[in-house]
């Protein structure tokens, strides 16, 4: 029996043109959970948000850009850059929270599904080419490669496009700090079965976690902080404080867990491909990794990171990181032949994580 390897092949993504800083937030008054107003002057707020997330700015899409039409230009990107054609995908995966959210209304649209509508912007035609969405939190993109990688092992399929697209812009309290942590974005990438084994590039190992008791509603849809509003429309709400210590404790495991799945040490690893959601959180996620395995010191320019400039795009901001650094548009951030690097993410449900990959 041949072995098969599952290797990502092309990789595009879409960044929305709009640009909103943080001094664009100095004039928004903000208010608590408890409806009181937050007295404490904008621009300590903004500095202070700055100072814990490292978010200096991020992208919103355009009024008439919908998630899903961000989802078809990153895919059109990956199928070019993989060039395959996509009449032999065997599926679409597209990972996503809201479905299509149009400005200014307070439903959401995922009837078709995103896929679908992928699907036919691509002007597919094979029927056994099968379309469908994830919803998984933040952490939807790397569980579509994940699920791809299970079908190709199970030999059912041998190309699969696996896209994340969001726009947490429209479905955020503008009246709650946390709403200044969100962004928009798509990436995607094509997944390929090639022959080869484990020494050659492809998916070395996974790990996946549900905490699903306590931590369920950590992130949910509730009601704006501001006093009499409308109690029918809903918003993304999340429970930062506890979101934090949940992640903090339980990633670095799943980490562990990955790497310990692939036979590799941490000192293996090039890069730490995270969930853009929060600068120091994620420092402390590989911070806590190496401490696991008795290390002190974490090597410099070990992890990429967009949150500066894009913000957290949930389900986009792994595949668009990744895209970033495979096409060098990134710095001092660079993937060689032969590279093993982790992604990894944490988000809504509360689910975890975590590939190991060899470039």
């Amino acid at each position: 029996m041949h072995q098969v390897r599952t290797v990502i092949t092309g990789t595009g993504s879409y960044i929305p043109p709009t640009i909103k800083t943080n001094r664009d937030f100095i004039n928004q008054p903000f208010y608590g959970e408890d409806h009181e107003r937050i007295t404490t002057p904008a621009g300590e707020i903004v500095d202070k948000f700055k100072d814990i997330t490292g978010i200096e700015e991020r992208r919103y899409a355009d009024k008439d850009m919908n998630t899903s039409d961000m989802a078809i230009i990153a895919a059109r990107l990956a199928i070019e850059d993989s060039k395959i054609d996509p009449e032999t995908l065997d599926q679409i995966i597209v990972a996503h929270n809201f479905g299509n959210v149009l400005q200014n209304t307070i439903q959401t649209d995922a009837l078709p599904a995103l896929s679908s509508r992928v699907k036919q912007a691509l002007g597919i035609h094979n029927p056994e080419c099968v379309a469908y969405d994830i919803l998984f939190g933040c952490p939807g993109w790397i569980q579509g490669v994940i699920q791809s990688d299970a079908y190709i092992k199970a030999g059912i399929a041998k190309k699969c496009l696996v896209i994340g697209a969001e726009t947490l812009s429209r479905v955020i309290d503008i009246y709650d700090r946390d709403s200044m942590i969100f962004s928009d974005g798509a990436g995607a990438t094509v997944i390929e079965a090639l022959p080869g084994d484990k020494n050659q590039s492809g998916i070395l190992a996974t790990s996946v976690q549900s905490h699903c008791v306590n931590e369920a509603f950590y992130l949910h849809f509730g009601t704006s902080n501001l006093p009499d509003s409308d109690p029918d429309v809903r918003f993304m709400k999340m429970k930062g404080r506890k979101v934090y210590e949940y992640a903090i404790k339980n990633v670095p495991l799943a980490m562990k867990s990955c790497l310990d799945k692939a036979g590799l040490k941490i000192t293996d690893v090039k890069k730490f491909f995270l969930h853009q959601a929060n600068e120091k959180m994620d420092e402390g996620f590989v911070k806590a990794l190496y401490k696991l395995y008795g290390l002190k010191e974490v090597p410099e320019h070990i992890m990429p990171m967009s949150i500066h400039k894009f913000g957290n795009s949930s389900v986009a901001t792994i595949p668009t990181l990744y895209d970033m650094v495979k096409h060098n548009q990134l710095g001092e951030h660079e993937l060689e032949d032969g590279d093993v690097i982790m992604f990894a993410s944490v988000g809504a449900g509360m689910n975890i994580n975590a590939i190991c990959y060899r470039v």
